[in-house]
């Protein structure tokens, strides 16, 4: 388990050049192991533009490892406020080619799901880029509605895409745990982008599927509804997971968008 950042209660930037034009933002992080793994292989970056949740796999260490690659160089990519969606991809390239090196001694392969958002400049303006590989989740909330925004790299979804199994059937199908796309694996990288705007009240949440296996999203939205801080957030998403189980590794950022520059 690697943590990279923390909860911060109010951050300001402004646009390029534009002093006047400014976006606010207030976060949290946290991490759980959960009842029945004896090791978290969740890792977590939270610091300003970059967020992102990786979900280890290959074993203890080797998972474990494997989240701080991708973490830790996307730590790494951050220059200032703003990062084009390109640096997400070279600093998983990175990543990938770190990981290639601790899985020389695995015989299963080691690798790492991993999703999140960067804020980057956009038509003169900004958003958030969404990435993803794996089944770890983002989720906007706006307009008191959650949305899954990245799809899961996964048999189950696929499933689902293809009209052979609900969404509900899906979470309790015995192939669950099986995703199509990783970060490692000796697999080129090959993360979705999704480009969404920025609004004031908007809600995002970054987790791994130790949150979502366990947590519905329906819960989630009321929770969310209920407009607490995001480490208040953070704090009761981990307790609903563990008091139904608790059975992964659970990890959550929540980012809430305070301002944003007024219309002109």
């Amino acid at each position: 388990m690697t943590e990279i950042g923390g909860n911060n209660p109010g951050h300001s930037i402004a646009l390029p050049g534009r002093s006047e034009q400014t976006f606010a933002f207030a976060w949290a992080a946290g991490t759980h192991t959960g009842y029945r793994r004896a090791a978290n292989e969740d890792s977590y970056v939270a610091r300003f533009p970059m967020f992102a949740v990786a979900d280890g796999m290959g074993g203890h260490s080797a998972g474990d490892l494997a989240s701080a690659a991708v973490v830790e160089r996307l730590d790494d990519a951050i220059t200032g406020d703003f990062l084009p969606a390109r640096a997400v991809e070279r600093a998983l390239e990175r990543a990938t080619d770190y990981i290639g090196l601790i899985a020389q001694d695995s015989e299963l392969g080691v690798g790492t799901t991993v999703t999140g958002v960067v804020l980057t400049e956009h038509h003169e303006s900004a958003s958030f880029a969404v990435f993803n590989v794996g089944d770890s989740r983002v989720y906007n909330f706006d307009d008191d509605r959650l949305v899954q925004v990245t799809r899961d790299h996964s048999v189950v979804q696929d499933m689902v895409d293809a009209g052979l199994i609900s969404r509900d059937e899906a979470d309790d199908h015995p192939d669950a745990n099986i995703i199509t796309r990783a970060i490692g694996f000796n697999a080129a990288p090959s993360p979705d982008f999704w480009m969404l705007p920025i609004r004031r009240a908007q809600r995002l949440l970054i987790c791994s599927d130790g949150l979502t296996r366990e947590v519905s999203d329906s819960e989630i939205q009321g929770l969310f509804a209920q407009r607490l801080s995001p480490d208040d957030t953070v704090a009761q998403l981990i307790e609903l997971a563990l008091e139904s189980g608790g059975r992964d590794n659970i990890t959550a950022i929540v980012i809430d968008v305070l301002e944003v520059p007024t219309a002109r």
